[in-house]
């Protein structure tokens, strides 16, 4: 069975930085692309970005130039690397494999952006 760990989440101030990281046990992420996600009560389950097999991250335009990926398949982990926080990024975020979702969602990891 397929479980995501999401962690690293936390408050932080505006214009902080934070890295989450996602632990993947029961699969092997080097042979899937890997995604991030968030999601607030008020939203839908929001994308972020996308990591692809050879480590290349497609960014959601909304996010470009605060935040990146990367994965390390020897380990079994992406990160997302989030710069320049602002109080709107406040939310639960989530990682997955994409296109076909693994069953299972983790918990997901909180991060607050407040002064």
């Amino acid at each position: 069975q397929v479980q995501l760990v999401e962690s690293g989440g936390g408050l932080v101030q505006p214009g902080g930085s934070l890295r989450l990281s996602c632990v993947v046990s029961g699969a092997t992420v080097s042979t899937s692309r890997m995604a991030w996600y968030r999601q607030t009560p008020e939203k839908q389950r929001e994308w972020i970005a996308t990591i692809t097999i050879d480590g290349f991250t497609t960014t959601a335009d909304s996010f470009k130039g605060r935040f990146t990926g990367s994965r390390d398949n020897a380990n079994n982990t992406i990160y997302l690397y989030m710069n320049n926080l602002k109080p709107e990024d406040t939310a639960v975020y989530y990682c997955n494999r994409v296109p076909e979702f693994f069953p299972s969602w983790g918990e997901g990891t909180t991060v607050t952006v407040s002064s």
